[in-house]
């Protein structure tokens, strides 16, 4: 699993990237990242996942998307992906 930053698409959590052109990167399983608890930045959620599973905000996943302006990719540990892929989607 890796975490994208982008400029304009916000932060992904994604299974795979499957191509990836510059800046530009098409993304499977992709679960936009809109707001987390319990981690300070996306370095710590990449290494740790969130502390407070329960006070995030995460879309349902999509089966492929792509992603423009990408600022940063992180690669998410095995321990932090647990958490973020058993965190459901968010419904108001």
């Amino acid at each position: 699993m890796k975490i994208i930053r982008s400029n304009g698409s916000g932060v992904w959590a994604a299974e795979e990237i499957v191509s990836q052109d510059g800046d530009t990167a098409i993304l499977t399983y992709a679960i936009r990242l809109y707001h987390w608890r319990g981690a300070l930045s996306l370095s710590e959620l990449a290494q740790v996942g969130p502390a407070n599973p329960s006070g995030c905000k995460f879309c349902v996943p999509v089966d492929e998307v792509q992603v423009f302006n990408i600022l940063e990719i992180l690669s998410v540990a095995p321990e932090a992906e647990g958490i973020i892929k058993g965190i459901k989607p968010w419904r108001p």
